[in-house]
């Protein structure tokens, strides 16, 4: 009798659930220290108060966040991908999450202009790095490097740490994304503690996506993002679409049907 492969694909309806978010659920993997992440056709905004299904999406974000966190791996900045199993799910390394979102912004948008009176569009004078503690109670608040250290969230050199990373991520993104004629205006990147025997690294978790940037056509300034959802812009998958077919991973045969929102009370 054959050992049982830990490789071989389980259906999804016979894994264990470990969580479940907005727009995507974690399994168990298949083997110690891995898991399945299944990217789910939802679109949130503002916290899950405003929510619906648009079918396609979760394979379109799947694909593009492939594409980023294999570009990522390569350059030597650590993430917790490994590799896409199919068009919804990827096998990642088991991480412990750190409670922030890290957004970096490049361009005026979104809450940065409203908070300061900035137009949107405006160019910032250099890239700036911005905190949000993880609670969906709370409505996410930004928060200091003094709190997050006071609070425990995250240790000095955790902090140093994410910094770097998020820098680093935002060359790549920027010059990744200028080349296909597309506007890097900001983006949220979350991050998690990989442990490896006794030795611990911070390394790029969850997902890159139009649901995580925003990005907008370098000529026109139209959205290509999940903005298009917040603001009832109508064309958020043929958006996605859009910016994965100009980052060449989606064929026109490949594309998702599309069938239009579905929304969700």
């Amino acid at each position: 009798m054959k050992p049982p492969n830990p490789h071989r694909y389980i259906p999804m309806s016979r894994r264990r659930r470990i969580y479940e978010g907005k727009a995507k659920i974690l399994y168990e993997g298949p083997e110690p220290g891995t898991l399945i992440q299944h990217f789910k056709d939802d679109a949130t905004a503002y916290n899950a108060k405003k929510h619906s299904v648009i079918d396609g999406k979760g394979v379109l974000n799947n694909r593009i966040s492939e594409h980023i966190f294999g570009h990522l791996n390569d350059m030597g900045i650590p993430t917790h991908f490994i590799r896409r199993l199919n068009m919804r799910e990827q096998l990642i390394r088991e991480v412990e999450i750190i409670p922030l979102e890290v957004v970096v912004r490049n361009v005026a948008a979104g809450s940065l202009a409203k908070r300061l009176g900035l137009e949107e569009g405006t160019q910032l004078p250099r890239s700036i790095i911005e905190f949000y503690y993880k609670n969906d109670e709370l409505d996410d608040p930004m928060v200091t490097e003094e709190h997050i250290t006071a609070f425990g969230w995250a240790t000095p050199q955790e902090l140093d740490d994410i910094m770097a990373l998020a820098v680093r991520v935002n060359d790549f993104l920027a010059g990744l994304f200028l080349g296909v004629g597309i506007r890097l205006i900001d983006f949220k990147i979350e991050c998690g503690r990989l442990w490896e025997n006794d030795l611990m690294r911070v390394v790029v978790a969850d997902e890159i996506s139009p649901d995580s940037c925003r990005l907008w056509d370098l000529k026109t300034n139209e959205k290509m993002d999940k903005d298009r959802f917040r603001r009832d812009l109508g064309g958020l998958l043929e958006a996605y679409q859009e910016v994965a077919h100009r980052l060449g991973i989606m064929p026109e045969q490949d594309r998702p049907t599309v069938s239009g929102p579905t929304l969700v009370q």
